[in-house]
């Protein structure tokens, strides 16, 4: 991120704690001294024993906005769930454009109001001090109805047009 590449090696397993893990991190790295804010923007695997490889660090400038893949938590309760349907989750990071000092570790998406065929959309999220560069229209979440429900909701359909018949 500054004016030149800074080349360093380190033991991987320091490295366990920023990459397993869901939320988005900051580093702090020390090399030889000199210190860097930074976060991790790649990470190469060895294809076949999963061992981390090579980790691309950019460093951050206060001044400076940066673009970050950050996690999405759904927070709440849905009442359809709570009646059996499935919560999808579509989308599970958006895209963030965002000042460092102001750039989330996660974003909280409340699905206590989420209904049956209805979904929350990335245009439902606020986002103050961030621009959220993913589509609006995209969906982060939606509930569904299970076969097991819908299979009964037709069943009882049918029952009731036939009893319609008998009282006319």
């Amino acid at each position: 991120g500054g004016d030149e590449q800074i080349h360093f090696h380190a033991p991987m397993i320091l490295f366990r704690d920023l990459v397993y893990t869901r939320d988005a991190h900051f580093v702090h790295l020390n090399i030889e001294g000199q210190e860097f804010r930074a976060i991790l923007q790649d990470i190469h695997f060895h294809p076949v024993s999963e061992i981390i490889l090579h980790a691309d660090f950019l460093e951050l400038f206060e001044g400076k906005p940066i673009k970050m893949d950050v996690p999405v938590k759904l927070v709440g309760q849905s009442p359809s769930v709570v009646e059996g349907g499935i919560l999808v989750h579509k989308r599970r990071t958006l895209s963030i454009l965002a000042l460092p000092k102001n750039m989330p570790s996660h974003i909280d998406v409340d699905i206590s109001g989420l209904i049956f065929h209805h979904s929350v959309k990335v245009q439902d999220v606020a986002s103050e001090d961030f621009e959220i560069l993913d589509t609006p229209i995209a969906s982060i979440a939606v509930v569904e109805i299970p076969r097991a429900l819908k299979a009964a909701d037709e069943e009882g359909e049918e029952g009731e047009g036939e009893e319609g018949e008998g009282v006319e």
